[in-house]
């Protein structure tokens, strides 16, 4: 992407990745863990062609300088609140809000709390907090995909894993479907001081509040892939139940959980279908 710029919001600095002529419709793209806005640089690049205006914040935890210490400080509702931040200080009223992974859960609680700031939104693997929390409930499927978070919620430990052995399990997360020189960049943005404590702390922040996320009234596209080992099928069947207006879902055959990398163009199309919403 085109440039690196900071926004401050709350005594926090974000690096923010920055693309497309001003005057274009803008869109802001949240990336996942545990990566970076990079990861929606090959996204970016299809928008910026249509004309977008593309603004992909390092969350909070990702930014070096927006990376508080503590657990309680990255709960949903804290995150939601950096994206209205981001909002307010690149003085938009309106965007498009496109989100992956945790990217996505952060997408699907702004865009239910605050409709007026969206036009439309993009969710990218994960569904509606609310259709996700009952799959966790309900579905042995989707239990045994997300066993994983157990592990992360395990201060220290986690941590230590993760980043054993040149980060062998950090990087073998990504196989096949992430370029190498994309899965060096999130690594080495992980190993830095404090950053893969900060990621982890949005799993170790979880609650169950998230499960009664109102649902969203704005045009909705979901894209789910049917090779993502950490999202199943049942909740992402669910997800419409939660959509209280135009609603497309898009299923990718094949694909693996990385769909911002592994397959750009559906994501690029989906969000410029939504366009003129």
């Amino acid at each position: 992407m085109a440039s690196s710029e900071p926004a401050t919001y709350d005594d926090l600095t974000f690096d923010v990745r920055v693309a497309g002529p001003r005057d274009g419709t803008p869109v802001v793209l949240l990336h996942g863990f545990p990566q970076t806005s990079r990861s929606w640089t090959p996204v970016a690049r299809l928008l910026v062609e249509r004309g977008f205006r593309v603004i992909a914040p390092d969350q909070r935890g990702y930014s070096p300088g927006a990376r508080p210490a503590g657990v309680e400080h990255y709960g949903v509702p804290a995150l939601a609140g950096d994206v209205l931040g981001l909002l307010d200080e690149f003085g938009l009223d309106r965007v498009h809000l496109a989100g992956h992974d945790w990217g996505a859960a952060v997408a699907w609680y702004f865009a239910a709390h605050h409709p007026d700031r969206v036009s439309a939104l993009t969710a990218v693997s994960v569904p509606h907090l609310a259709a996700y929390g009952w799959a966790l409930r309900e579905d042995a499927d989707q239990r045994e995909r997300s066993s994983y978070i157990g592990l992360f919620r395990e201060e220290g430990k986690a941590e230590d894993l993760l980043l054993a052995d040149d980060a062998r399990r950090l990087r073998a997360m990504f196989a096949p479907g992430v370029d190498r020189a994309a899965v060096d960049h999130y690594v080495a943005a992980m190993s830095a001081p404090g950053a893969l404590t900060a990621a982890l702390n949005w799993y170790r922040a979880m609650t169950r509040d998230l499960d009664s996320t109102p649902p969203v009234r704005v045009p909705t596209t979901y894209l789910w892939s049917t090779a993502d080992i950490a999202i199943g099928r049942a909740g992402a069947e669910r997800c419409g139940e939660f959509v209280d207006a135009d609603y497309d879902f898009v299923i990718l055959p094949d694909v693996s959980h990385w769909i911002p990398e592994e397959a750009p163009a559906e994501v690029a199309n989906a969000i410029a279908r939504r366009r003129n919403a």
